[in-house]
Formats: structure tokens, C-alpha cells, sequence
């Protein structure tokens, strides 16, 4: 049946979603979209309009519609492939699944759900459940396939497994596997003495640079480049954090660069639980976590010696330099740093985003461009308070 994901709570998990539908978000290996592709053949996403010439819907006479919050597993697909026309499984208040030829719920019987799965409900799970999507993904992904040969130089301990995809170059690098597997992808390089703890993902054509210290249930999307010391982050992809640094419990979104010795703070001097700012509400919320970093939005750069607070969110195209602690909440298009923030103009980010593009040989296109552009509409009023 042709699939369509939908945003649901897309606020709960801004900035990431002002550029990509909840679908379009990555965790563990492969994005929320990639991992329902592995049960249904026909997935597309039903998003904001101003986002949906780039993640266009494919609408059939009867379509299957699923909540993008939820993460796959057996259970739940096989629950909602036994969903009935007319009936709207739920877990609780949330909308799960539907089978219908609109995005209409209005007359449907309520199902309730008795399958256990993950559900997403804020921005900060992304990183808190990426190890054992880590996990999941890494089933998906190599079961039934052989992995490639691991450098005689390099070393592998513990009894997860390791998998490397061809054309991936590992060299005199130090792998443990003893919490959970190791997975390498096509293209990549982990250059000579990385460390590495699993569960750990990498992505086509992303390289870990000479002495990286990468702990546990950490991701690097496609083409990033990562150094230094780095615990649970998510990498969404195109993005570099390229030397030594700290950064930790932190996701960070496409076409980032953090500058040299740039260091995040993941734990408070008091050790108390940590806030973060919510779109939702237009105020920092308690996390319920003790360890909590950094959220980035999409395009957003911070310059060398940079230092992030605990629980700092970062918009979209934002610039960030100079000593200091900027405050927590950073938005949209901002361009400063601890000394006050100034309005980003939209022709030096896209000046910037279309070089920063090229060098991947991606083109920042009008699409790009106006996306970004009613992006800079929509946050106006944070840059104004």
C-alpha cells in the first residue's frame, strides 16, 4: 500500500524540523523515513507546504498513513497491517496509524495500540535513544551481507559485531564493540588512532580525523567530517566538527561547522536536570535528563574557541563567534555571540550556504533558497525579543 508519513508535533522538535519534515530526521543509522522503507515499498512524507517541493507527497486512492514520530519495529507493523479501513490506531492521545484516501481522522474508530515501540516525543530523544536505534538500524542494514576486511593494524574487541561497507578505510584505529556493534559506511575513513566505542555509526563518505575519541552511541550522517572527543551526538550529515573539542548529548543538523577547540558543556555545576528552550511553549522546559548539550539547527556556525552552555539550542543559519558564553537560546538567522546578537542578512547566509554546498558538490538552488527565506519570516519574532 502506498505509505505517506506525516508530521505530527513538528514544534517539538524545532529547529531541526524548520528544514526537514520529523520524517527527514536521523537516528541511529538511517533517517525515520529510511527505516520505514524496509517494511513498505511506496514511502513518501506529508510536511509543511513551504518545505514540500523538496519532500513532495505521493497521494494514491487509498493510502496508508503513519504518525512520523514512531520508529519501527515488527510489532507495530504488524499491527498496522492489520489495521482496518475506518480505524485510527492510537497510543494514548496520539495518532499512530490510518488507512484512507485523505489526511482525514475526523469519523475514524479509535484503536488503542498494544504493541510496545518508540514514539518520539521530544527533540532531545534523538540523541538519548540513538544507541539502541544504533542497534536496531545495524540489524536492519548488514543482516544476510559480509563485511569487509578490518585493517592488520587496527584492533577490534568485544563481542558486538563490526561491520565495514566497501571502499570504507580503517587505519590503526581501535574499535570496541564490547557494548554494542560498530558500523562503518561505504567511502569512509577513520584515520590513524581513533578511538572508538559502540554502538557507533558512521555514514557514506564521512571521515574521523587522526586521535578522534569517539564514545558510545554516537552517528555521523553522510559526509561529515568529526575530531576530537564526542559522546552520544547525532550528526544529521554535511556537517564538520574537524578538531579537538568537546562536544556531548548534543544533535547537530546539515551544513554545521564548529571551529576549532570549540567545547560544549553536557553537565551542570549542580548537576541538576537540565532545561531547554521549547517552541511550544515559548520557554525553557525541563529535560528530565542530567546530561543534556547542544541542539543546532541547519546551515548554523560557530567560530574557533567557541563555548556552549548546558542545554543550548541553536536556530537555523545562525553565526556564532567570539569569547564568552552566548546565552541558551540562539535564534534563527542571528549573527553574534556573549556581547548581543545582531539579524543575520539573508544574502551573506545564502552566500555562504551556497559555497559551503558546492564543496560537496550540492547545488544551493532556488528551492533552497526559498526555503530558507520564509524560514527568516517565520522566526522573525525571536530575533526581535
Amino acid at each position: 500500500m502506498n505509505t505517506i508519513l506525516f508530521d505530527h508535533n513538528r514544534e517539538a522538535f524545532l529547529p531541526l524540523t524548520y528544514t526537514r519534515p520529523i520524517a527527514d530526521l536521523r537516528i541511529g543509522i538511517i533517517t525515520i523515513k529510511e527505516k520505514w522503507e524496509h517494511h513498505f515499498s511506496s514511502v513518501s512524507v506529508k510536511t509543511e507546504d513551504y518545505l514540500s517541493a523538496k519532500f513532495p507527497i505521493t497521494l494514491t486512492a487509498e493510502n496508508l498513513w503513519i504518525n512520523a514520530q514512531v520508529l519501527p519495529n515488527q510489532d507495530i507493523v504488524d499491527e498496522i497491517n492489520a489495521l482496518q479501513k475506518g480505524e485510527v490506531l492510537v497510543k494514548g492521545d496520539t495518532p499512530i496509524a490510518f488507512i484512507s484516501e485523505k489526511f482525514d481522522m475526523g469519523s475514524l474508530q479509535e484503536k488503542e495500540s498494544k504493541r510496545n515501540f518508540t514514539l518520539l516525543y521530544h527533540i532531545w530523544e534523538i540523541f538519548s535513544q540513538n544507541g539502541e536505534e544504533i542497534k536496531n538500524d545495524f540489524e536492519r542494514i548488514t543482516k544476510g551481507r559480509k563485511s569487509q576486511e578490518l585493517d592488520k593494524l587496527s584492533v577490534k574487541v568485544g563481542g558486538y559485531p563490526l561491520f565495514i561497507e566497501e571502499g570504507a578505510k580503517v587505519e590503526s584505529a581501535f574499535l570496541n564493540c564490547k557494548k554494542g556493534p560498530i558500523y562503518i559506511g561505504k567511502d569512509t575513513e577513520i584515520m590513524e588512532g581513533s578511538m572508538v566505542r559502540g554502538p557507533f555509526a558512521m555514514c557514506n563518505d564521512s571521515v574521523l580525523k587522526m586521535g578522534s575519541k569517539i564514545y558510545s552511541n554516537t552517528t555521523l550522517g553522510p559526509f561529515c567530517k568529526v575530531g576530537g572527543e564526542v559522546n552520544n551526538v547525532v550528526f544529521m550529515g554535511y556537517s564538520n566538527k574537524g578538531h579537538d573539542g568537546f562536544l556531548g548529548n548534543s544533535v547537530i543538523g546539515e551544513w554545521c561547522n564548529l571551529g576549532a577547540d570549540s567545547n560544549n558543556s553536557n553537565l551542570k555545576n549542580n548537576y541538576a536536570e537540565v532545561k531547554l528552550w521549547n517552541y511550544i511553549t515559548q520557554k525553557f522546559v525541563n529535560t528530565g535528563l542530567q546530561f543534556c548539550g547542544l541542539i543546532m539547527g541547519d546551515h548554523s556556525k560557530c567560530g574557533i574557541n567557541s563555548m556552549f552552555n548546558t542545554g543550548t539550542v541553536v536556530g537555523v543559519c545562525a553565526n556564532i563567534f567570539g569569547a564568552g558564553f552566548p546565552r541558551n537560546f540562539i535564534p534563527s538567522f542571528s549573527w553574534g555571540g556573549s556581547a548581543g546578537f545582531f539579524t543575520y542578512k539573508t544574502e551573506k547566509a545564502f552566500e555562504v550556504a551556497e559555497i559551503v554546498m558546492q564543496r560537496r558538490n550540492k547545488s544551493f538552488d532556488e528551492q533552497e533558497e526559498n526555503i530558507l527565506s520564509h524560514i527568516f519570516e517565520l522566526t522573525k519574532t525571536y530575533r526581535k525579543a
